[in-house]
């Protein structure tokens, strides 16, 4: 894996005059300011002020910091973002599940090209609707339990009815943001909206950190370390986005007149983490799910056998337990070798057709079904290898804030900090990718 070398001012001027980049990027930009915008909109009757204590009191170490990642902020303010692109994601997940289980829908993804896709997307719109409609009102019931939340001589029912629509509304305008960034912008939306968020965050972080160490001094060192051990992870992060296995294919030679075509060795280059942060991401989606309707639940002070049954499976999905966080690393595990299946340059089957189609093949395999189960194993290994070490990754900045006893960065601070170096590396390389198509080759030059 080679470098690249520090962009020069020259070189950033490049980029920025490049044909169709610099629209790109001030869309998405605007995009991402639209959705900032919209965090400041709270919801009507809504009394914002005495929910940022509960949280506040909490240090952000609950469900609610978690369901506040995906809406980058606004669930603390309570506006009308306040689900954020959690719907969007967890509708994402189900209906590509879906399209693996149910012939119709695997149809529609693999041979109707792009008008398939097409219907894909909208059958995922629909369902991110009626997603948003029951995490509202999840939501809205939740508030109501919490005495003081609704501002007083207001009509409850009103509130009621308002915030679920404004809160379904506000799901599917950030669905809306999220598709027009990835179809006309750069990046993925979805993850450039949580991503946004996360760094707005950052301030929330810092204060909660300062006002930790301003209390015990001692645990000073214990920050350093902290910091360090987060370095290292940023570190592994990069190696993982970047690390590839190439795999050396075997070009025939073509003559044409007295020229002869062809006979160089290339390489198929397959990612030690095809799926980036979005595994990452689904985990989380998934798990707030039970964990956002255990929280509901728990308003009901349940008691006898359905009370024993809540008890454990609050247990098991408290995302400060140790169960929790072994389910997280099973299924970022399990959600890598999900994506791997389903992206269109990793089906062993298709690449040794092609590669009999042109007379390619690997050194040593015969084409056909050989090269397809020698490309099977390889995938195998490889996607094994980064769903552990992707997973292992996840887990240690966690683990390192119980350790260190640096709380405030704990649980979601922690998993922001892999999505915002995958995130931004996604980012960098899809600038580079759109640099080259556009003849900027020297830019990226080592």
């Amino acid at each position: 894996m080679t470098g690249m070398r520090m962009p020069t001012t020259a070189d950033l001027m490049s980029m920025w005059n490049a044909s169709g980049l610099k629209e790109k990027l001030i869309f998405t930009f605007g995009m991402i300011a639209l959705f900032r915008l919209g965090i400041c909109l709270p919801l009507f009757g809504i009394n914002n002020q005495f929910f940022q204590t509960i949280i506040n009191s909490n240090n952000g170490n609950n469900i609610i910091g978690f369901l506040d990642l995906f809406s980058g902020g606004a669930l603390r303010n309570i506006s009308i973002f306040a689900l954020g692109i959690g719907p969007y994601i967890t509708s994402s997940i189900i209906i590509q599940l879906m399209a693996v289980i149910i012939p119709s829908l695997e149809k529609l993804q693999k041979e109707e090209g792009e008008a398939g896709r097409r219907k894909l997307s909208q059958y995922t719109r629909v369902f991110t609707v009626i997603l948003a409609v029951f995490q509202s009102i999840i939501f809205v019931a939740y508030l109501a339990h919490l005495k003081g939340s609704i501002v007083a001589g207001i009509n409850p029912t009103m509130v009621y009815i308002s915030s679920v629509v404004s809160l379904t509304a506000g799901s599917v305008l950030v669905m809306w943001l999220s598709e027009l960034i990835t179809e006309k912008g750069i990046g993925n939306g979805g993850s450039l909206i949580i991503f946004a968020g996360i760094l707005a965050g950052i301030p929330l972080y810092t204060e909660r950190t300062s006002n930790l160490l301003t209390a015990e001094p001692s645990l000073t060192w214990n920050f350093i370390l902290l910091m360090i051990i987060f370095f290292i992870t940023m570190i592994f992060i990069v190696i993982m986005q970047e690390a590839v296995r190439k795999v050396i294919i075997v070009n025939p030679k073509r003559q044409v007149g007295n020229k002869v075509y062809g006979g160089v060795n290339t390489f198929i280059p397959f990612k030690l983490n095809p799926g980036g942060v979005m595994p990452i991401i689904f985990a989380i989606a998934i798990l707030l799910f039970p964990s956002t309707v255990l929280s509901l639940v728990g308003q009901a002070n349940l008691t006898g056998t359905a009370g024993t049954i809540f008890f454990w499976l609050n247990k098991i999905f408290n995302p400060s337990g140790a169960t929790y966080y072994v389910i997280y690393f099973l299924m970022i595990v399990a959600l890598t070798f999900f994506y791997a299946s389903i992206m269109p340059n990793m089906q062993p089957k298709e690449i040794a057709d092609n590669l009999k189609k042109y007379g390619s093949s690997i050194p040593g395999v015969k084409p056909g079904r050989p090269t397809a189960e020698a490309l099977d194993k390889i995938l195998t290994k490889t996607t094994f290898i980064g769903a552990i070490a992707l997973g292992l990754i996840a887990l240690v900045p966690a683990f390192a804030s119980y350790a260190t006893k640096i709380t405030t960065f704990q649980g979601i601070g922690a998993t922001s900090l892999i999505i915002m170096v995958g995130v931004a590396l996604d980012l960098i390389n899809q600038i580079r990718t759109h640099l080259l198509a556009r003849n900027y080759e020297t830019f990226l030059k080592d």
